[in-house]
């Protein structure tokens, strides 16, 4: 498994991961009518913003983070590739390319994504609620995570 920068290539890829797992997301928040397919939202949420990375394994992409010098904002894992190791290499890449402290917030009832945060060190700082980040027409509850590290 390689974990290496998003290549123009790799949409096709990252938009089937993100769309299959998003729905198991939301599914968990009981938010399924919030779904959009990730060429609908990539955009309007700034995926591009962000570092980007995706993990391949031989030719297939498995997985991708999104993420700046201060937040874990996107990370997906193609629901074959579950509890292979996927998620926790990328959570890894982004902490390694970034130096100080790093948030990342967590739907309501995505509990194995909480577990993986906190496998990484991730502490969590409470929730909050408010509007869902693309679909503002849904209201969300999140707990934030937080990696302190010291400066």
């Amino acid at each position: 498994m390689q974990v290496r920068p998003y290549a123009h290539a790799d949409w096709p890829a990252i938009c089937e991961i993100h769309d299959l797992a998003r729905k198991i997301e939301l599914a968990a928040a009981c938010l399924d009518a919030a779904f959009l397919r990730l060429d609908q939202t990539a955009d309007n949420e700034g995926l591009f913003d962000y570092q980007l990375l995706v993990l391949q394994d031989q030719a297939q992409v498995l997985g991708f983070v999104a993420f700046s010098p201060d937040e874990l904002a996107w990370l997906y894992v193609h629901p074959r590739a579950h509890r292979r190791g996927v998620g926790t290499r990328l959570v890894h890449a982004a902490v390694t390319a970034t130096q100080g402290d790093l948030s990342v917030e967590i739907l309501k009832g995505n509990d194995g994504a909480v577990a993986l945060y906190k496998k990484a060190g991730f502490q969590e700082h409470g929730q909050s609620r408010g509007r869902m980040p693309g679909n503002e027409a849904f209201e969300v509850t999140v707990t934030e995570l937080r990696l302190a590290r010291a400066a």
